[in-house]
C-alpha cells in the first residue's frame, strides 16, 4: 500500500517540468517546490518527468538535482528518482564499493527482496555497472554469509501461498536436526532451506517448528547463528512472517538513541513507500506506541524532514 497523496490538480509531466526548471533558476533552489513536486509521483510519472526535462532543456534533470540540492535532502531525493530495481541496484553497489562497504544495507535489500524483485535488479545491476550482483558478492562477503547471499540470489523461489505440508514438515525436522539437536550447527541446511523456500512455506515451518519443539526459528537462528550469517537469515523469516513488522523494527533502531542513522532512515521510507508504507506505519504505531510520522518528525529537520514527511503521507 502506497502513502503517496495525489496532488489537488494533477499537472502534466511537461508542466511539472516547467515548474522544476523555475525552481532551479536564479539565485538558490526552489527546494519547497521540488518537494512539492516529486514528493508527489509515482515511479512513472517521476520517469517521464525526467524525460520530459531533457527534450525541453537539453539537461539531465538527476544532474541538475545533484547540482542544486545537498546533503540528506539531495541523497533522498536522488533516490527518489530512480524506479525501485534501479534504485536497488544502486543502492547495492554503493554499499558493496570498497570506499563504502556495508554489508548489512546488503543483506538487508538482498533478504528482503521477493525472487521477482532480486530477478529484475540484477539485471539492471549488470547494465549499469559492468559486472555480475554474484561477482561483487564473491569478492566482498564471506563464508557462510557469502554462501547464503549468493544462494539467495540465484535461486528462483516460488511467490505463491501454497505450501507441501510434507516438505514443511520434513524441513522443521532437518532443520532442529541442523542447530537444536547437535552440537554445532549445520549451516548448509540453514542456508539450502532458506533460499529454496517460499515465505508462505517458511512461515509455516516457523509455525510447524514452535509446536513440534517450543522454540521459533527466530530463536533458533539467535542461539546457532552470529554475525552477518545470522542476520541474513533472521531477515529472511521475518520478511517471510511480516515484512512491515520487519522495518518498522529496522526503522525503530535507525532513530534509537542519539543520533539517526540517516541513510538507512532514508533507505527504508523511500524504496518502501510505493509497496507497504501505510502497513509498516500501522506495525510501527503497534509496536512502539508512537507514529512513524511523529518519530520522523523529530529526529529530522528542514526540508529533508518535509520530503520524508511528505512520502509518509496522512499522519497516522
Amino acid at each position: 500500500m502506497s502513502t503517496l497523496s495525489v496532488p489537488p490538480m494533477a499537472l502534466s509531466p511537461r508542466d511539472d517540468s516547467t515548474l522544476l526548471y523555475k525552481a532551479f533558476k536564479g539565485f538558490g533552489c526552489d527546494t519547497e517546490a521540488v518537494i512539492n513536486i516529486l514528493a508527489h509521483r509515482d515511479a512513472t510519472q517521476r520517469g517521464i518527468i525526467q524525460q520530459e526535462f531533457r527534450s525541453l532543456y537539453h539537461e539531465d534533470l538527476l544532474k541538475r538535482l545533484e547540482k542544486e540540492l545537498s546533503g540528506n535532502l539531495e541523497y533522498a531525493v536522488l533516490l527518489w528518482m530512480e524506479n525501485p530495481a534501479s534504485r536497488d541496484a544502486v543502492i547495492v553497489k554503493e554499499a558493496l564499493s570498497e570506499d563504502t562497504l556495508d554489508l548489512i544495507t546488503v543483506t538487508e535489500v538482498i533478504c528482503s527482496r521477493t525472487p521477482s524483485q532480486i530477478q529484475i535488479f540484477k539485471q539492471i545491476y549488470l547494465q549499469r555497472f559492468g559486472s555480475t550482483l554474484e561477482h561483487d558478492l564473491e569478492r566482498q562477503a564471506s563464508g557462510d554469509h557469502k554462501k547464503l547471499l549468493l544462494a539467495y540470489v540465484s535461486k528462483q523461489r516460488y511467490e505463491g501461498f501454497e505450501v507441501d505440508g510434507m516438505i514443511v514438515q520434513n524441513d522443521a525436522k532437518d532443520l532442529y536436526k541442523a542447530g537444536e539437536k547437535r552440537m554445532g550447527t549445520d549451516e548448509n541446511i540453514f542456508i539450502r532451506i532458506f533460499s529454496e523456500r517460499s515465505r508462505a512455506h517458511l512461515a509455516a515451518v516457523d509455525s510447524l517448528y514452535k509446536n513440534m519443539y517450543g522454540n521459533s526459528l527466530e530463536k533458533v537462528i539467535k542461539k546457532e547463528t552470529s554475525g552477518l550469517f545470522m542476520q541474513g537469515l533472521l531477515a529472511i523469516v521475518r520478511c517471510a512472517e511480516n515484512p512491515a513488522k520487519y522495518f518498522a523494527k529496522v526503522l525503530y533502531k535507525a532513530m534509537k538513541g542519539l543520533g539517526t542513522d540517516d541513510t538507512t532512515l532514508i533507505r527504508v521510507i523511500v524504496t518502501r513507500t510505493e509497496l507497504d508504507m501505510e502497513y509498516i506505519k500501522a506495525e510501527y504505531l503497534k509496536k512502539y506506541k508512537k507514529t512513524l510520522v511523529d518519530a520522523v518528525h523529530s529526529e529530522t529537520s528542514g526540508d529533508y524532514r518535509k520530503f520524508l514527511l511528505a512520502l509518509l503521507g496522512s499522519k497516522h
